[in-house]
C-alpha cells in the first residue's frame, strides 16, 4: 500500500465515527418528529387505519362496498357506539373509566318507554325523565369518585350491576313492541327516522341517513369544539394528565370530574333514546355489549387509557374502523370470529402505540 493510500484510509477512518453519529442523530430526530406528530394529532393513526381498511375492502369488493347504501349502513350501525363512545371518551380523558354506560343507556330507554305506556305521561315528559335519570346516574358516579375518592373502575362496576338490576326489576323484563310505539308514541323512534340524499325522481338509489347518525356527528363536533376551545375542555385534559398539578393551577378538579360524569350520563340517556329508534322497541335486554364496544372505539381511536391525551374525532374513527371491518368481512362471507380477531389485534396495537408515544415523550 502506498503512502498516499495509507493517508486516504486514515482520513476515511477518522471521519467515519462522525458520519455514524450524524446518521444516528438524523434517525433519532426522525423518530422524535413522528412521535411529536402523533402526540399532537392522536387521531392520525386511526384515520390512517380507517383509510387503509376502506381501500382494502374497496379493492376486494368493488362497488358492492363503496355503494352509498353500504357506506351509510356503516354509519347507521356505529351510531349507538359513537354516541356511547363520546360519553366514554370524556371519562377516559380524565384517566377514569365508566363500565356503566351501557346499563345507563338501557335504563334511560326503559324509563322513557315505561313512563309513556305505563303511567300515560306525555311522550315529551317521559323523554325528559329518561334524560334526567341518565344524568342522575352519572352524578352518583362522579360524586363517589370525586368526593369519596373511590376508584372509577370499582364505582362504575358497582353502578353497572345496580343499574342493570334496577332495569330488569322496574321493567319486569317487559318489551314494548315497535308497533305500539309507532302508533301511540312515534317521537320515541325519532332517532330511527330516515331520509334520503341523492335519490332519483323515483326515490331509488342515494344514501340513507337517520336522525341518529346526524345526532352522532353533531354531538362529536360540539364536544370536539368544547374540549379544544373552552376552559372546561382544557380542565378535562389537565385533570387527566395530572390532577395534583391541575389543582395547584387553580382547576376545580372535583367539580370537573362530577360534571364529566354527569355529562356522560346525559349522553348515555340520549343513546338510550337513539337505541329505541335503532331497534324500534324498548327492550331491557338490548345494548348488552355497549360497554365493551365503547371502550374498543375509544382505545382504537387513540385516546390514552392513562388520560390527558386523545380526541373525540379519533373515537369516531375507531368506531368506524370496527364498522368497516364488520360489514366488509360479512360481505366477503368470512366467519364472524375473524372480526373479533382483527379488532383484538387493533386494540393491542393501539395500546402499544400509545405506550411508545409516552415512552419517547418522557
Amino acid at each position: 500500500m502506498s503512502k498516499q493510500d495509507t493517508q486516504d484510509f486514515e482520513a476515511a477512518a477518522a471521519s467515519s465515527p462522525q458520519s455514524v453519529v450524524e446518521f444516528s442523530e438524523e434517525r433519532h430526530g426522525l423518530f422524535e418528529r413522528i412521535q411529536h406528530v402523533l402526540h399532537q394529532t392522536p387521531a392520525l393513526v386511526p384515520l390512517v387505519v380507517l383509510m387503509i381498511s376502506l381501500a382494502v375492502f374497496g379493492i376486494l369488493l368493488g362497488s358492492k362496498f363503496f355503494s352509498p347504501f353500504a357506506l351509510t349502513l356503516i354509519l347507521q350501525q356505529v351510531a349507538i357506539v359513537g354516541i356511547v363512545g363520546a360519553a366514554q371518551s370524556l371519562v377516559i380523558l380524565t384517566a377514569g373509566i365508566d363500565l356503566s354506560v351501557g346499563a345507563i343507556m338501557v335504563l334511560s330507554s326503559v324509563v322513557m318507554g315505561q313512563f309513556t305506556f305505563r303511567y300515560g305521561l306525555p311522550v315529551e315528559v317521559a323523554i325528559g325523565c329518561g334524560l334526567l335519570v341518565g344524568t342522575f346516574c352519572g352524578f352518583i358516579n362522579g360524586w363517589l369518585i370525586a368526593i369519596m375518592k373511590l376508584p372509577p373502575f370499582i364505582v362504575t362496576l358497582g353502578m353497572w350491576q345496580i343499574v342493570l338490576a334496577t332495569n330488569f326489576l322496574y321493567s319486569a323484563n317487559e318489551t314494548i313492541r315497535s308497533q305500539e310505539i309507532a302508533t301511540e308514541a312515534p317521537l320515541l323512534q325519532l332517532f330511527g327516522w330516515t331520509f334520503k340524499v341523492g335519490a332519483d325522481e323515483s326515490g331509488r338509489g342515494g344514501a340513507n341517513f337517520t336522525v341518529g347518525v346526524i345526532f352522532m356527528v353533531v354531538l362529536i363536533c360540539v364536544l370536539a369544539y368544547v374540549l379544544k376551545q373552552t376552559a372546561w375542555g382544557r380542565h378535562v385534559y389537565a385533570v387527566g394528565d395530572d390532577p395534583e398539578a391541575a389543582e395547584l393551577s387553580g382547576v376545580q378538579v372535583k367539580r370537573t370530574l362530577i360534571s364529566v360524569y354527569m355529562l356522560s350520563g346525559l349522553i348515555c340517556a340520549f343513546a338510550g333514546w337513539a337505541l329505541i329508534g335503532r331497534i324500534g322497541s324498548v327492550s331491557p335486554t338490548s345494548g348488552q355489549l355497549a360497554n365493551i364496544e365503547s371502550i374498543t372505539a375509544v382505545v382504537i381511536g387513540g385516546i390514552s387509557l392513562f388520560g390527558g391525551r386523545g380526541s373525540i374525532a379519533g373515537m369516531l374513527f375507531g368506531a368506524l374502523i370496527v364498522g368497516v371491518f364488520t360489514l366488509g368481512l360479512r360481505l366477503l362471507g368470512a366467519d364472524a370470529q375473524w372480526t373479533y380477531l382483527l379488532i383484538g389485534a387493533l386494540i393491542i396495537g393501539a395500546v402499544a402505540v400509545d405506550q411508545w408515544i409516552r415512552k419517547v415523550a418522557s
